[in-house]
């Protein structure tokens, strides 16, 4: 249960994220305002972020099924603890050198296109 409010966490953090950078986008722009294009990309955007839960990792994928990122989903991983979030190594598997934060643990800083870069 833990684990499925942690997550609802993380995907509405890519949310706010992804808004936060949407509005930047039209402030540079010279708008005060979102135009409806914004406002359709963001409504898009919030819909088709989602995630899948497997026996070691939970996959986050964005709009046309590109993967986010993993997290790791089980406490039996000899480098990572679980809730550790990793960068994705390709569409099936994470990249396994460094996670870039803790869903559980908290303070992580993620952007709307996956977890920071070391």
């Amino acid at each position: 249960m833990i684990m499925n409010n942690e997550m609802t966490a993380l995907i509405e953090n890519i949310k706010t994220d992804y808004f936060n950078w949407t509005t930047g986008c039209a402030a540079a722009a010279g708008r005060g305002i979102l135009s409806d294009t914004n406002k359709t990309m963001i409504a898009e955007f919030n819909e088709k972020i989602a995630y899948k839960t497997g026996s070691k990792y939970i996959k986050v994928f964005t709009e046309g099924g590109s993967v986010w990122g993993f997290v790791v989903n089980t406490d039996n991983d000899k480098k990572f603890k679980k809730g550790d979030i990793l960068k994705a190594a390709g569409y099936a598997a994470p990249a396994r050198n460094k996670a870039r934060g803790n869903i559980l643990d908290g303070g992580y800083t993620i952007r709307w296109t996956g977890p920071l870069y070391l």
